[in-house]
């Protein structure tokens, strides 16, 4: 399953959300459906896109769950777990 966050970060002239996922064929599968560039993946602690409104809007309509704050712990906690895996 695919998240994405109810941040607002501001980063230039957008607001950005984080995009995670209980996989990481399902993130960059994902990522690759919103035309995002692998090299915006952040793999380090919790993999993740940040990625901008607009294409938070069009990830919810792809399938992706607007995650709460518990859930989004969660899938922190999950990867600290997976620490010894491979995240590319």
């Amino acid at each position: 399953m695919v998240y994405v966050d109810k941040g607002r970060y501001p980063y230039r002239s957008m607001l950005m959300c984080h995009m995670l996922a209980d996989s990481l064929e399902e993130l960059h599968a994902m990522a690759d459906a919103l035309g995002l560039k692998r090299s915006w993946f952040q793999g380090h602690k919790t993999p993740h896109y940040d990625i901008c409104q607009a294409k938070r809007k069009e990830a919810i309509k792809l399938g992706a769950v607007e995650a709460d704050r518990k859930k989004v712990v969660e899938l922190i906690q999950f990867w600290r777990g997976q620490r010894g895996t491979k995240q590319e």
